[in-house]
């Protein structure tokens, strides 16, 4: 059982590594930044800007260390960054091995379409679970290092919740898997539409009458800076997220059979 998606964890598992070390040197490098912050009035300097930049970097208050992390290490490199990356391994999963010809070689096998599907999907966990572990903890650790504290549960509620968000943007590169055959084509439209997503959500958000299309990004439904500054916990959210997951899920499920059968 689970042949598949061992095969996929064990060959994603030194690029997860790499990616959690790297984000977490990175949160490590913020956090010791902070203290040369701490004493200035760097609010002052946020009423300055136009509200659209401001939502485009979901920047709020940069007068505590957890608002500093939000807005450094959590809006930009988790939200933008690592949704984009595991976008671009979802859309590779399927379209990677149709271009090289090796998908006729996986479907000889014992196993059906749907359970392949899955299986290739459900790899993705490994870099985002990896993640969601090490990062918080070096995170943790260098807070503690400097002298200051952090709200520890607020921490941990801004990575157990950005797990559905990950999924939901591996999803939308999951379909755009199973649409096209071309891995580079298939790779450069899930980040041009996650990306693109990411920029609605913030331009309508400051657009009075358009906020509803931006209720289409999933950058709508988890929001770093209101876990860690506010903590507000949007549960909803989260649950949204994971049923557009299942539904994109769904959605690839029917076009990866429909294309085999055509094929």
């Amino acid at each position: 059982m689970l042949e598949t998606a061992r095969y996929e964890v064990e060959g994603r598992l030194r690029g997860s590594v790499v990616l959690s070390v790297g984000i977490a040197l990175l949160g490590a490098f913020y956090v010791a930044m902070w203290p040369s912050f701490a004493d200035v009035d760097l609010d002052q300097f946020l009423e300055a800007w136009p509200p659209a930049l401001r939502e485009l970097f979901g920047v709020e208050s940069l007068a505590s260390i957890e608002g500093f992390l939000a807005t450094e290490l959590y809006q930009f490199v988790w939200v933008l960054l690592l949704g984009l990356y595991v976008a671009y391994s979802a859309a590779g999963l399927i379209a990677g091995d149709v271009e090289r010809h090796r998908m006729d070689l996986l479907l000889s096998l014992p196993v059906t379409r749907t359970r392949l599907l899955f299986e290739k999907f459900a790899s993705l966990l490994a870099p985002i679970l990896l993640a969601n572990v090490v990062v918080p903890v070096v995170v943790l650790g260098s807070v503690l290092a400097i002298g200051e504290t952090i709200d520890v549960p607020a921490l941990v509620a801004v990575h157990v919740l950005s797990v559905p968000y990950l999924l939901a943007c591996g999803a939308i590169g999951l379909v755009l898997s199973v649409v096209f055959d071309r891995a580079d084509v298939a790779n450069r439209l899930a980040l041009g539409v996650v990306f693109g997503l990411f920029l609605v959500r913030s331009v309508t958000a400051v657009a009075d009458g358009y906020e509803w299309i931006g209720r289409l990004s999933p950058t709508a439904y988890y929001d770093p800076t209101e876990i860690l500054v506010h903590n507000e916990y949007d549960l909803v959210g989260a649950g949204v997220l994971l049923a557009a997951t299942a539904v994109l899920l769904l959605v690839a499920r029917w076009q990866f059979r429909r294309t085999d059968l055509d094929g």
